[in-house]
């Protein structure tokens, strides 16, 4: 089995509104929960009981999508609110990604890392120290997994920061994007997404549901033609079709239907005419 690390902040871990987009449903999507590799359900990285949706579920589609035969395992670590500085080397989140990692490695490759963040260090000149911060982070990160050539996906902020609710704040998001743009020109293996034209919840600060849909497409399109994603892909909407809205498997069904009963939406017996007509 493959699997991608991914680190940053909120807007990595998802707070897209789990109603407002069709569910993925792939039992080669695995999650590392409790230790162990779960089937994913979202939310993916559940950091905080505002939870939901965020980009790597439509990454790990995509990937399925082109590589029919294999799994892939997505190891969340992402922390909302955190500062760059919260992911030194000597602190606790940073320590966690590798721990974790380390463990997803012992019977998985490790194929990628994902890392969104930043909207936490875009006011009071942060983005001055950004790139130096950044850089120590990602060489011991490499150098600790050992994958000095996995590809790094990193992704721009939200035009939408800096205008309103919580995102208000955020008045220097632009020079971080520079920041973040320059290290992925300047370092090997590492590939910027722009998140132009992508929109946000209410709270003016987390991408809503669909817009971390198309982030995720524009993550693997980085990831696998090893390129920048510099503006937004004409085709994002007919590729997410593609890879979401795919005939489910026998063990697909059997899990929405397990699912359905364990909300409390069918009886007992509902639940055991539907499987068996399975």
């Amino acid at each position: 089995m493959k699997s991608v690390l991914m680190i940053g902040q909120s807007n990595m871990a998802g707070r897209g509104f789990i109603d407002e987009v069709p569910m993925i449903c792939n039992e080669r999507i695995q999650m590392l929960r409790n230790g162990r590799w779960q089937m994913m359900t979202e939310p993916i990285n559940y950091d905080r009981p505002v939870s939901g949706i965020g980009l790597a579920g439509s990454f790990a589609a995509m990937w399925c999508m082109e590589n029919e035969e294999e799994k892939i395992g997505l190891v969340p670590c992402a922390e909302g609110g955190s500062l760059l500085n919260d992911w030194a080397v000597d602190k606790t989140l940073f320590k966690h990604a590798v721990s974790q990692a380390k463990f997803a490695m012992q019977d998985s490759e490790l194929i990628g890392i994902l890392w969104h963040q930043g909207e936490n260090d875009s006011s009071g000149g942060s983005y001055q120290s950004y790139y130096e911060k950044f850089q120590l982070i990602v060489e011991t990160l490499r150098y600790e997994l050992n994958v000095p050539e996995v590809p790094l996906v990193i992704g721009g902020l939200g035009d939408f920061l800096g205008k309103s609710g919580f995102g208000l704040n955020c008045t220097e998001y632009e020079l971080v994007n520079h920041e973040l743009q320059k290290f992925a020109s300047e370092q090997n293996n590492t590939y910027f997404v722009t998140a132009e034209e992508l929109t946000c919840n209410p709270d003016g600060i987390h991408m809503n549901a669909i817009s971390q849909r198309r982030f995720g497409i524009r993550y693997y399109e980085a990831f696998s033609k090893r390129n920048n994603v510099l503006s937004p892909m004409g085709n994002e909407m007919e590729l997410l079709n593609l890879c979401i809205n795919r005939p489910y498997t026998k063990s697909e069904k059997m899990y929405l239907v397990m699912m359905e009963f364990a909300l409390g939406k069918m009886t007992y017996e509902m639940y055991v005419e539907k499987l068996g007509a399975l």
